[in-house]
């Protein structure tokens, strides 16, 4: 696994289109080196960069494993996106607790969460480029008509306000940076609407917010192409940038359980061909509204699904195989951005 790759770059067939980009971790940033040097222009830190990871305690910053990241970014001269400001999850309990272990007051909280801002996004403004400010807030619940916001800490001490105070505090702290609204689930009808109406009443209330990242953990069978389609138009609609922001695909539906595989069939190898193909041809139809594509990850060595949601089970999700080598998948992408 050196240095030196006979296929085309991806960076450089879709250089007119859109960055690709990967997330990455202390250990992939080495162990598949080569791989990101050569084909990747854009990192995300896959965890390092979340509220439990840079600030575990009230008055302790650990930054070793973000910094080891932004230097790579800086040293091979790549955009870095920063992932994620607020969440529900990997959230350290104290941010939320008072001294005698009840929730804090809405502007406790909010204090908290403006120094956390400041000190995070500070640190990293000469290199990160774009941060996902808030994460997951919307409600999956399709059979309630009125679920609108997940249920979190976050909206049980400061409402739905918090959101709009996430992105301010953002924009103080890094008035360049690209600040965006991400989610997952975000070609679903029901949660695309959701999405879409948080994002307008952000613009309405004069929120500094600039995109929507689509998460896009998508599979072999779901979701349908013309959702994916009408999930990118509505969000164009919005005036704001789109980027797919954690794109795989899994070459299992989401409710298959068999753990039987150690190595994906030729059968699903082409149909995530296909299916690559079919959502590079949409994405660069749209690369007017689309200014990056991140997968969340690199190659099949290292990938999430591994072991989610089934325990002891190895997935496939990603151009590039566990050695590195270009897959299919691979193939499909590169052609289409080359002339005919």
């Amino acid at each position: 696994m050196g240095s030196f790759r006979e296929e085309a770059s991806l960076k450089e067939l879709y250089k007119d289109a859109f960055h690709i980009g990967a997330a990455v971790s202390p250990k992939t940033i080495d162990s598949q080196r080569s791989l990101l040097a050569y084909h990747f222009n854009s990192l995300t830190a896959e965890n390092e960069m979340k509220f439990s990871s840079v600030h575990p305690q009230k008055e302790l910053y650990t930054f070793d494993d973000a910094d080891a990241i932004a230097s790579f970014a800086r040293e091979q001269g790549m955009a870095l996106r920063g992932h994620t400001l607020v969440w529900h999850n990997q959230t350290p309990d104290w941010l939320f607790e008072n001294e005698i272990g009840g929730l804090v007051e809405r502007d406790v909280l909010l204090e908290r969460l403006k120094a956390h801002i400041e000190t995070v996004v500070g640190r990293y403004k000469d290199v990160i480029y774009a941060w996902d400010v808030v994460n997951e807030v919307i409600s999956d619940d399709a059979d309630d008509a009125n679920a609108f916001l997940r249920p979190s800490k976050w909206l049980d001490i400061a409402g739905e306000g918090f959101i709009a105070k996430a992105f301010e505090f953002a924009h103080e702290a890094d008035p360049q940076a690209l600040l965006f609204y991400n989610d997952y689930n975000e070609s679903d009808p029901h949660k695309r609407e959701r999405i879409y109406r948080l994002v307008r009443s952000l613009l309405d209330q004069g929120v500094p917010i600039h995109g929507v990242g689509l998460q896009a953990h998508w599979n072999l069978y779901d979701p349908s192409m013309d959702d994916m389609r009408a999930g990118i138009e509505r969000y164009a609609q919005l005036g704001l940038q789109l980027q797919l922001t954690e794109l795989d695909v899994s070459v299992f539906r989401f409710e298959d359980r068999r753990t039987d595989l150690v190595q994906p069939s030729q059968e699903m190898l082409e149909l995530q061909g296909e299916r690559y193909e079919s959502i590079f041809r949409l994405l660069h139809e749209y690369k007017e509204h689309i200014s990056a594509v991140t997968f969340w990850g690199a190659a099949d060595d290292y990938t999430w699904l591994d072991n989610f949601p089934i325990r002891g089970r190895k997935n496939w999700p990603f151009l590039f195989d566990e050695l590195h080598r270009p897959k299919e998948a691979y193939q499909r992408v590169a052609r289409i951005t080359v002339p005919k």
